[in-house]
């Protein structure tokens, strides 16, 4: 389960290849850019097409393949300024030598050579050739004044090349440029969502994922809980411009891009770093883990051995982590979670209060549908009464959808007047 929130389906992405034999790994980057999200056009050069065939670009792509500088069935026939506008980033990968050198010379008699003229994004190149070819001064010079230019150059790197030399040329693998093009667009959107998102400039801390209490070095006691809508609560925050810590009970999940994931086992240890936390600073407390409410009162200290038809393990209660938190002098913006198996509004609403929190978010654990394993969820959410907010129903749907409605809700409180209490 994926919980990257970036919009990458509205980038658009000309990749443009040239001839040289680097040109096949260009097709596993069109891929690679597609399993991003991006939308994906390829220009190609008459020298690409003596490597690989526009065929393959447009089965990969989804896109027909741009070839030819009028091409009839383009906009007016100006396919090269329909291109130029549409495009969110012209990468050309690989650039041949001939290519480094039109651009340099301001040329435009192809395709390719009059879309970087007309274009105004940004322009990445990614040079593969000869290691010699490479290193002559012509070609340097060339680069040199692509970057005055302002074009983006990816070094090339050393290694065997296809014609048994060794040393700097060949093309970067295509995960390496597709992971370069993704962050350059998450850096872009971060900048953008730290100035201008429904949480920008705050610190949240979120709590995920179960909590694991020792019974002796081999068993312990635990529950359902996957971390999933915590991890999708991170995500979101985070995408919505928010400094981000979670803390993650022992989960099988990636960390959402972005957050800073801080690993706990116990629910003592997880209460001692929600309050280091907020030491630290913290705007949003969000509390989603499934906390175990007891724990065994002595922890054996070797593996407990198969005796007897019973066993008795004596068992304590553990501290209220959210209750706690609301108690501290430096108090933030409190958001509980209840996962109940009946009368489910009932106890959020009665949590709510007892607890002190700002709002309460409540799901039916007992249905299969929107239980601790599924990908989707449904709740209802509450609020303190000094909000004099309407209780929020957010309906059927996958984590990720009722993370940002989450989102919403809690920056609508945050802006909404209260009476003091």
């Amino acid at each position: 389960m994926s919980f990257d929130l970036s919009v990458f389906a509205n980038k658009n992405i000309i990749l443009a290849v040239t001839g040289g034999i680097a040109a096949y790994k260009s097709a596993i980057l069109v891929r690679r850019l597609k399993d991003y999200g991006f939308n994906v056009r390829v220009v190609m050069t008459q020298g690409a097409q003596a490597f690989i065939t526009p065929l393959t670009f447009q089965a990969l792509s989804g896109n027909p393949v741009h070839t030819t500088l009028l091409d009839p069935e383009a906009e007016a026939g100006m396919g090269h300024i329909e291109l130029a506008r549409w495009a969110d980033l012209v990468l050309v990968a690989p650039a041949s030598c001939d290519t480094l050198a039109k651009f340099a010379a301001g040329l435009a008699d192809d395709l390719l050579s009059t879309l970087y003229l007309a274009t105004k994004a940004p322009v990445w190149v990614a040079p593969a050739m000869n290691q010699q070819m490479w290193a002559a001064k012509p070609t340097q010079r060339n680069l040199n004044t692509l970057i005055e230019d302002g074009v983006h150059v990816i070094m090339p790197e050393a290694g065997s090349q296809a014609c048994g030399d060794v040393g700097l040329g060949r093309m970067p693998e295509p995960e390496q440029l597709a992971d370069q093009v993704k962050d350059y667009f998450h850096q872009a959107q971060r900048a953008i969502a730290e100035k201008f998102g429904l949480l920008a400039g705050k610190k949240v801390t979120i709590t995920a994922g179960p909590t694991r209490e020792a019974i002796d070095p081999v068993r312990y006691i635990s529950n359902h809980s996957t971390g999933k809508m915590g991890f999708a609560i991170a995500a979101a925050c985070y995408a919505a411009g928010a400094k981000v810590t979670l803390l993650a009970g022992p989960v099988s999940l990636d960390t959402p891009n972005g957050v800073r994931r801080v690993n706990v086992s116990s629910a003592i240890k997880m209460l001692d770093e929600s309050l280091h936390q907020l030491e630290e600073g913290c705007d949003i407390f969000i509390a989603t883990a499934a906390v175990a409410d007891y724990r065994v009162a002595e922890i054996a200290e070797h593996k407990i051995k198969k005796a007897g038809d019973e066993l008795a393990i004596s068992l304590i209660k553990n501290p209220d982590i959210v209750a706690t938190i609301a108690q501290q002098e430096k108090r933030p913006f409190m958001v509980g979670f209840a996962a109940e198996t009946r009368n489910v509004e009932e106890y959020a609403a009665g949590k709510l209060v007892a607890k002190k929190l700002d709002m309460i978010a409540c799901n039916d654990v007992s249905r299969k549908d929107i239980g601790f394993a599924s990908d989707e969820n449904a709740m209802t959410v509450f609020f303190a009464e000094q909000y004099h907010m309407d209780k929020l129903d957010l309906e059927k749907a996958s984590k990720q959808e009722i993370a940002q409605q989450l989102i919403e809700a809690i920056h609508d409180a945050l802006h909404h007047e209260i009476e003091p209490v």
